[in-house]
């Protein structure tokens, strides 16, 4: 069959030659709808789309010859990714092409807001002279937090020291010592909101950056404070935005990007020290074109055969190997989002140790899914099984991974140390019957827990009743517990209690857990 490929979204010229170049027969049916393109996808080996198509199961099980998916862009939100793995088609997108025009974007607003520029133009568009109304704030020697430091947070920081600013930055995966060498200091989320006279988010929509800036982070900020959005909408709580905004505890903010978009009927819209922009990161001729240049590259490569980049559901392995370490990666991935939500400290080093039969394959692909799991929840969307070990060496995190065919106390494990700024941290997974992951040692103490969706990791002290009482706690609120492992390393020390929940834990129960003076610490934990 020749290699088809079929554009589905409006799509740079640029993008289009390369392929066609390579020998492909390229056809473009922008704006194609699902009915149409679900009738024609059996007909072609690879599909590139942007955001408007909708790559569907049903369009996905007709597609048979369908070999390549590519993402003009970062999301792949309107793509199955299950779907398209169960095929065995590769899902590939294009993480790095608007990364200049997002951090332009956020420049562009910040100085906006600084210099009322949006305001004075309706104002003398509307034949008035208020120039002592709109007094400005220079952006020199002004304090900026720049919240993620991935490829765009790095751009803004950047262009921050030029203008003389000095950069604080928050980051849970990002050393001090990462930080200095590019001229900016890391600190915590709390520090950084309280310090800083403009705020710019860069961090991807995760479970654990929904409402990141609330009620609590607003009353902690500078009255001349400016807030700056253009990650995600949700990252920044929309009420606790308007009520901050409505109030004046803070000077003004802009935003690129809503909860809900269009937000035609956001009562943000209704101030007037909001600047609101369309969602227009990514919009310029430059990103659009990078993104088609960098996804036809993706595509041209994969159907010749030459190349598996940016592949966010792909591992290269053959049938028979992979029957063999699948297990093992979904494994590994689940200590990796497991730990990552339970250490303190920004990252310096992870050890993986491979035990037993399992050292005789070659394993850098499961070290990828422990670490791809690791910085799921704090990264961008591109982090995958392909770029996850060089990603983390890129954010200062050193990675060695270590095989030896020893058995001790079971015929295969993986062990995990986590070294951070402030201690060492392990984890010890096995398979049951090589197939069922278990956790079995953490830290200094033996466990035995299967790794569930919702998890509950607590330190307390070893005293009568305290069992008892988080099972009456979570009883009350109505949160059954599937499993539980608990363990300690003396008599009358700290114990470790690990949950299992059917439900997560809202903030009121943590509280009300937490105030008990004999837990010690409690970790939420999602794995999913």
């Amino acid at each position: 069959m020749d290699n088809k490929v079929i554009i589905s979204d409006k799509l740079s010229r640029e993008g289009i030659k390369i392929l066609e170049e390579a020998g492909f027969t390229v056809d473009c049916k922008f704006g194609i709808s699902a009915e149409e393109l679900k009738k024609v996808i059996e007909e072609y080996r690879a599909i590139i789309v942007r955001s408007q198509t909708k790559l569907t199961s049903d369009i996905i099980e007709a597609g048979k010859n369908l070999k390549v998916i590519g993402r003009a862009g970062v999301g792949v939100d309107n793509i199955d990714i299950e779907a398209a793995s169960k095929r065995g088609i590769i899902v590939m997108n294009a993480p790095g092409g608007n990364t200049i025009s997002t951090c332009e974007q956020a420049f562009a607003l910040m100085l906006s807001v600084a210099r009322n520029v949006p305001f004075a133009y309706t104002s003398l568009k509307a034949k008035k002279w208020e120039r002592g109304k709109f007094k400005g704030t220079e952006l020199y020697s002004k304090t900026l937090g720049v919240i993620g430091l991935g490829r765009i947070g790095k751009e803004v920081a950047k262009r921050a020291l030029s203008f003389g600013m000095e950069v604080l930055v928050y980051d849970p995966f990002i050393t001090s010592e990462v930080a200095e060498r590019l001229g900016v200091k890391g600190v915590d989320l709390k520090e950084l909101i309280s310090k800083s006279d403009f705020i710019t988010i860069h961090t991807p929509l995760t479970d654990d950056t929904r409402n990141l800036i609330d009620k609590e982070e607003f009353g902690l900020m500078k009255t001349q404070a400016f807030v700056i959005n253009c990650a995600r909408g949700g990252i920044v709580n929309e009420d606790a935005l308007f009520e901050a905004l409505k109030e004046k505890k803070i000077a003004g903010a802009a935003l690129d990007v809503f909860v809900n978009e269009p937000p035609l009927d956001s009562k943000l819209l209704e101030l007037d020290n909001l600047l609101p922009t369309p969602h227009l990161g990514a919009s310029t001729v430059e990103a659009q074109l990078n993104v088609a240049i960098e996804v036809a590259h993706c595509v041209k490569d994969a159907l010749l055969g030459k190349a598996i980049r940016n592949a966010v559901n792909y591992i290269q392995m053959d049938p028979e190997t992979y029957k063999v370490i699948s297990p093992y990666l979904r494994l590994a991935e689940k200590m990796g989002k497991f730990i990552s939500q339970v250490i303190e400290g920004g990252v310096r080093a992870i050890e993986i140790s491979y035990l037993g039969e399992i050292s005789n394959y070659k394993l850098d692909v499961v070290g990828g899914a422990f670490v791809k799991g690791f910085l799921s929840s704090q990264l961008e969307e591109g982090i995958n099984d392909i770029n996850a070990l060089e990603v983390a060496r890129e954010r200062g995190i050193k990675i060695e991974q270590i095989k030896t065919g020893e058995e001790e106390e079971y015929v295969n494990s993986i062990r995990v140390k986590v070294k951070t700024g402030k201690k060492e941290h392990f984890l010890e997974g096995t398979l049951f019957a090589n197939k069922e992951a278990r956790f079995v040692r953490m830290d200094n103490v033996y466990i035995e827990i299967v790794p569930s969706d919702y998890m509950v990791v607590v330190r307390n002290q070893d005293k009568p009743g305290v069992i008892g009482f988080l099972g009456t706690v979570l009883g009350k609120h109505g949160i059954n517990i599937a499993d539980m492992s608990l363990s300690r390393e003396s008599h009358e020390g700290e114990a470790l209690t690990i949950l299992n929940l059917d439900n997560p834990l809202d903030a009121k129960v943590v509280r009300e857990i937490e105030d008990n003076p004999n837990i010690v610490s409690l970790k939420l934990v999602k794995i999913s």
